[in-house]
């Protein structure tokens, strides 16, 4: 029953909430981004695979510029992470802009993390199944290592959820959360400015 509806609500309401007592915060970031990023914008907007691989556009807080090369290529992410960039990636603000896709019904608070859609043809069957429940901004595996692990134990983190979803667990997930996001715990991979990608082995 939470599940297929309750979860729903439950969701819907405590991001509404999260968004009226966050909405300073959403504000000021917003106008610090909108001169940091050197005019690309404060708002970073991706098309994702969400529940049943449907695709939805995920909206971020923009951390990086778009700076290029002398051949027009996008410069190295750790060559384009501005310190607010930085900042909001270590306090986990960079997420915050994913309420609003869980007013809208694309996401979960709680659920698998919405990968890149080009990801969708390495995954195994098993792997497939993160998608049998809407996608979230943080998840077991989020609060089991996020990018501290590889690919593939993220994975077997999001299956593990997706079969043993209950209120009990996503309160329990949301509070690792918090306890995580205070304590800066995983936020890059090792070697890497933001999380490794997935090649469809690792």
């Amino acid at each position: 029953m939470y599940k297929h509806f309750f979860k729903l609500i439950f969701d819907f309401t405590i991001a509404l909430l999260a968004i009226i007592c966050l909405s300073p915060v959403l504000i000021i970031v917003t106008i610090w981004l909108h001169f940091a990023n050197k005019g690309a914008g404060a708002f970073f907007t991706q098309e994702r695979p969400g529940k049943d691989e449907k695709i939805f556009r995920l909206v971020k807080f923009k951390s990086m510029t778009d700076e290029r090369d002398a051949d027009g290529e996008l410069l190295p992410d750790a060559m384009r992470l501005t310190t607010i960039g930085k900042l909001i990636r270590k306090l986990s603000i960079d997420e915050l802009p994913q309420l609003f896709n869980v007013l809208k019904g694309d996401m979960a608070l709680i659920g698998p993390r919405p990968l890149l859609v080009k990801y969708l043809p390495l995954y195994t069957p098993e792997q497939h199944r993160r998608h049998e429940v809407r996608p979230g901004i943080t998840g077991w595996a989020q609060v089991n290592g996020r990018n501290a692990i590889t690919h593939t134990k993220k994975f077997e983190y999001d299956v593990w959820y997706v079969e043993h979803l209950t209120m009990a667990l996503d309160i329990k997930i949301l509070f690792m959360t918090i306890h995580n996001v205070l304590h800066r715990k995983d936020i890059s991979h090792e070697g890497a400015a933001t999380a490794e990608a997935f090649n469809g082995h690792n």
